[in-house]
């Protein structure tokens, strides 16, 4: 076995037939993903759905299905380990069988669960959100991302996102299209500002949200006006009278700080580090193929430094 510190496990739970097996066939095919490592996937359950025999070999991955939600067992766990001795784990986990009965089981000590993913079919999601509440929503409140796939594009997502999110705030949600796109269901009304006002005021804890929701969403704020509290800062590649707007932030830890922020037209002199706050309106536009978000100056003025120096995105 290697001598590496840990041996990473992924938990992919969700009721049967709701794309468990199809996301682990995309992550083992994903070269980013696999690396190599020798992958014991435990199966609990059989459907439909069959895994990538040509994928399996070529990265080194052994199945084990077990047949039985009583073999759930730390012994039986500890089996897995000595017989096939995986540099990582991969547990097809089949809702029914309970999240609390997978949490009694103590695992092999190098053992550590890194991400929990749960799959849910949107087309069923509904029936049985509404009849089997807690089975479904168990996992989801241990979950790092909660993944609808068969999604009508039309459909209003913003109502099942805020049920996901009622169950755990913290938790991501991807909804994957039937026709290959995928988004994130955020509605203008699951925003913590109001979208609808003649300003937009943007306080300092909600700056990584309108930061990220920007990115992705540049099109919600285009012709809209915002107020915020931040610094310019200076950016050589952008023509005079133009700068970056923004914050200082922490993206992942504390040894991971930089400015983020958006392209902006206006008179401040980027360098200062004082902070004013910016009322400024909003335009899309596209670069290089890509859509942005940039800010034009409509009023300045000086501002008190925030309580916290850095944003967080954690």
């Amino acid at each position: 076995m290697s001598n590496q510190e840990f041996i990473a496990v992924y938990l992919i739970t969700g009721f049967l037939e709701s794309g468990k097996t199809s996301l682990i066939n995309s992550m083992l095919q994903d070269e980013d993903f696999s690396r190599g490592q020798k992958t014991l996937i435990i199966c609990c359950e059989e459907g439909i759905e069959e895994y990538d025999v040509d994928a399996l070999a070529k990265g080194d991955t052994t199945i084990v299905t077990l047949d039985s939600a009583d073999e759930i067992t730390s012994k039986k766990m500890a089996e897995l380990n000595e017989t096939y001795k995986p540099e990582r784990v991969i547990i097809e986990y089949n809702s029914v069988w309970t999240i609390e009965r997978l949490g009694s089981c103590m695992l092999p000590r190098k053992w550590e669960v890194v991400q929990i993913l749960t799959t849910v079919d949107a087309t069923t999601f509904d029936n049985y959100f509404t009849n089997m509440r807690q089975i479904m929503t168990d996992p989801m409140k241990v979950s790092d991302l909660v993944l609808f796939n068969r999604c009508d594009p039309k459909a209003n997502k913003s109502p099942w996102r805020r049920q996901v999110k009622a169950v755990n705030a913290r938790v991501n949600v991807i909804f994957e299209n039937t026709d290959g796109t995928s988004e994130d269901g955020v509605a203008d009304e699951d925003l913590p500002y109001d979208m609808k006002a003649g300003v937009i005021d943007i306080s300092d804890e909600n700056i990584p949200i309108f930061y990220l929701d920007s990115m992705d969403h540049p099109e919600r704020y285009d012709r809209k006006t915002i107020r915020m509290v931040g610094q310019c800062f200076s950016d050589k590649s952008l023509p005079k009278g133009y700068y970056m707007f923004g914050r200082m932030a922490m993206t992942c830890c504390a040894d991971d700080i930089a400015p983020i922020g958006w392209i902006t037209q206006g008179l401040q002199k980027p360098g200062s580090k004082g902070y004013i706050k910016l009322t400024a309106s909003c335009k899309r536009v596209t670069s290089q193929g890509e859509s942005m978000l940039m800010l034009t100056e409509v009023r300045t003025e000086p501002a008190p430094a925030p309580k916290e120096k850095y944003l967080n995105f954690n």
